[in-house]
């Protein structure tokens, strides 16, 4: 499961119906204000606009997994070239970006395969320094 979440951040959109449950449920503090995401569609989405400005972005685990019955926690580090279309950057494209979070992520069931729910905790304040957003 942990290996198509990553291949999923990693750039393959179409393991999004297979990686999460129908009612899958992002709570993460989104940059439009606000905390919640519904799905695979909405998921998929959300990483193919994250990838929109950074194309190359990979994700690697840093620490993890811990896991405890359905829930798994990996911190992860994203690493990438700027393409530029981030608002109010004043990155120049081609700008190297690294950046670190934490996915806490609570599995439906074993027999399920699938994750249900996701909590997010990454360093967007060291991503935006690196774009030069104030």
């Amino acid at each position: 499961m942990l290996d198509n979440w990553l291949n999923l951040w990693n750039g393959d959109l179409a393991l999004a119906g297979t990686t999460v449950t129908p009612d899958f449920v992002v709570h993460a503090a989104m940059l439009d204000g606000s905390g919640e995401l519904h799905g695979p569609q909405a998921l998929a989405g959300w990483i193919a606009q994250l990838r929109g400005a950074f194309p190359d972005l990979t994700f690697a685990v840093q620490v993890g997994p811990v896991t405890e019955g359905p829930m798994t926690v990996i911190r992860w580090l994203a690493t990438g070239t700027y393409a530029g279309g981030f608002p109010g950057a004043s990155a120049a494209p081609g700008t190297a970006i690294a950046f670190t979070g934490i996915d806490i992520l609570r599995a439906a069931s074993e027999e399920d395969g699938r994750y249900a729910e996701y909590w997010l905790n990454s360093d967007m304040h060291v991503l935006f320094a690196q774009l030069g957003l104030g």
